[in-house]
């Protein structure tokens, strides 16, 4: 059961910069102004780009929302130099933005959005003492999916994790398209090669899990799978994230998900000294 009001009530009207990049900012949402517009940003992506299915609410306010906006940190990445609207003032535009959840706010609003798929709460138990937070809702306007924004979205979830003393980092992660056949080489190769071991293990809800280990590993050709993953779990991998048991298929967003686990413990060092053990490299 789920607690939210389902009105945004920012924690921190004046949060300050978590990094900047020649004209591009990271921070997070200010105002509930600027939640609806990183919303209007997933719609483009998830609805318009990639043929979710919206329903009657969505399609009519053109926003990707559900009940867990309002209890979320909302990141943003702005565009300082972006042309003007016709007829209005220049202003930053958002060109990114991915969804953060605490583990504390989560417990009191009723769990994690991935527990809609995957079956985190053993996994949590098993470590009682650290501090969890889920990523998702990750989307970038299709002019700006460049190595600059995707970059300064990096570095403000590092800001965040530092600032909140997170331990571990969980979310679903996307594959386009709804048959696992046509996905085979793909998730053959994180179950081959990514799978968490038992300490981090999650397995998909049973009414939810679809194989993943579709190919034996002696025949995944590693090449075409790195190619065929889209670049966040490209990204969360480099980092040293780890896969769970079973894909999701979710046919309203018409993707195959995967959930990902990042203890910070485990992040490769290369990563840390990049963007700096107190997140300075795009200090502004």
């Amino acid at each position: 059961m789920r607690f939210a009001t389902g009105r945004f009530s920012p924690r921190d009207r004046t949060s300050p910069s978590l990094g900047q990049l020649g004209p591009l900012e990271v921070r997070l949402a200010r105002s509930a102004a600027e939640v609806r517009k990183a919303q209007n940003i997933r719609y483009r992506v998830f609805y318009e780009e990639m043929a979710a299915i919206p329903d009657i609410n969505v399609l009519a306010t053109r926003r990707d929302m559900d009940s867990y906006d309002p209890i979320c940190d909302h990141l943003l990445v702005l565009d300082h130099e972006a042309p003007p609207k016709a007829f209005r003032r220049k202003k930053p535009q958002i060109v990114g933005t991915y969804r953060l959840l605490r583990q504390e706010i989560a417990d009191m609003n009723g769990g994690f959005y991935t527990a809609g798929e995957y079956d985190i709460q053993p996994m949590i138990d098993r470590h009682p003492n650290l501090k969890f937070l889920e990523l998702g809702r990750s989307c970038v306007l299709k002019p700006y999916r460049n190595k600059r924004t995707v970059e300064l979205l990096w570095h403000g979830a590092w800001s965040y994790v530092l600032m909140h003393g997170i331990d571990v980092m969980i979310g679903c992660a996307s594959l386009e398209g709804t048959d696992p056949d046509r996905l085979a080489t793909p998730l053959s190769f994180l179950y081959h090669n990514c799978l968490a071991p038992e300490e981090w293990r999650v397995n998909a809800l049973p009414e939810r899990h679809t194989e993943m280990n579709r190919i034996p590993k002696e025949a995944v050709d590693a090449r075409a799978a790195l190619h065929e993953l889209p670049p966040l779990i490209k990204g969360y991998l480099r980092l040293g994230a780890f896969v769970g048991d079973g894909a999701v298929v979710d046919h309203q967003f018409n993707t195959t998900d995967v959930i990902i686990v990042l203890p910070v413990s485990g992040i490769s060092s290369r990563y840390i000294n990049y963007y700096g053990a107190d997140a300075s490299r795009h200090a502004s």
